[in-house]
């Protein structure tokens, strides 16, 4: 299990220090820096495809249109979680966007529970209403539901979702996603390239490089994660992920100095206390069944 978990940190630490490479970027619209992401992602997943000689699996995908629409849906969520990300971390609300990450496994449960027909056990009920509760008072307090969180919790769960239910594999699945994502970023690149309005061709080689580096970046730590959830427990996966949106608040609030006051610790307390009654509940659960495996054994 060990490799597994080295995976898994990895990928969660790599999310987790993203606000630092995007802000890194501040120079670049966040549209442009969405295109190039999409374009560069591309170019190094065929790079990957090339060296493996895996490309038996994309000529029956590209005939099923099935399969491509469901992975037309998936590549609109992805980017559309791309999109509000990279927004958010140049935008200055990088403790808001940590937030979506930790109400994402949540989220993941409401999903189950309304569209793949999974059964909640009371304990996750409680966590799902009391992360509920702490929404509420942050909307309450502010005037205004935390939208940026919310939309990133929802696309990423809709992403996982279609993923979840899907017949291609993680590497397989984002190659797809990326070609299809493809001639719209191309497009846009054009476009703002033919207008002069294009900020990487004016850009220094350093930012260059790195904006090219948006493809790796991408695509690596959903390798490392697609390798970690073939090697550990899913409950520890699950507890793994918590690195990234902690990361991601200590990057806000230490390194950027993004206000943390009284009212968001009362909010968040109360979606962190629920994470703890998720993830208590999965532990416990896993711990039975495998008794009960044991027994049955």
């Amino acid at each position: 299990m060990n490799p597994g978990i080295a995976y898994a940190f990895s990928a969660f630490t790599i999310w987790g220090l993203f606000p630092v490479y995007f802000k890194t970027l501040h120079q670049i619209p966040a549209l442009e820096m969405l295109a190039h992401r999409m374009a560069w992602s591309l170019v190094f997943i065929l790079a990957v495809l090339l060296a493996r000689h895996h490309w038996a699996w994309l000529r029956p995908a590209l005939r099923d249109r099935r399969l491509i629409a469901r992975f037309a849906a998936s590549a609109v969520l992805l980017s559309a979680n791309w999109g509000i990300y990279i927004w958010a971390v140049n935008a200055g609300h990088i403790v808001e966007a940590s937030l979506g990450y930790f109400i994402n496994p949540l989220i993941n449960v409401l999903f189950g529970y309304a569209f793949l027909r999974e059964r909640l056990r009371p304990l996750q009920w409680c966590a799902v209403v009391v992360a509920a509760l702490g929404v509420a008072w942050l909307t309450w307090q502010n005037g205004a539901p935390p939208w940026i969180s919310l939309a990133l919790a929802l696309t990423f769960g809709g992403y996982g979702l279609l993923r979840k239910t899907a017949k291609l594999g993680a590497l397989e699945g984002l190659a797809l996603e990326t070609v299809l994502l493809f001639p719209v970023a191309i497009v846009y690149l054009t476009i703002i390239g033919l207008a002069g309005a294009d900020h990487f061709a004016h850009a220094p080689l350093g930012l260059q490089l790195l904006l090219a580096a948006a493809g790796p970046i991408t695509a690596v730590p959903l390798l490392l994660f697609a390798a970690a959830a073939r090697r550990i427990p899913l409950s520890m996966l699950g507890l793994i992920q918590y690195v990234t949106p902690t990361l991601q608040l200590l990057t806000g609030v230490l390194v950027y100095g993004e206000p943390f006051g009284s009212v968001r610790a009362v909010g968040y307390g109360a979606i962190w206390i629920a994470l703890v009654l998720y993830s208590f509940e999965g532990l416990r659960a896993t711990m039975l069944a495998a008794r009960r495996a044991r027994e049955a054994a």
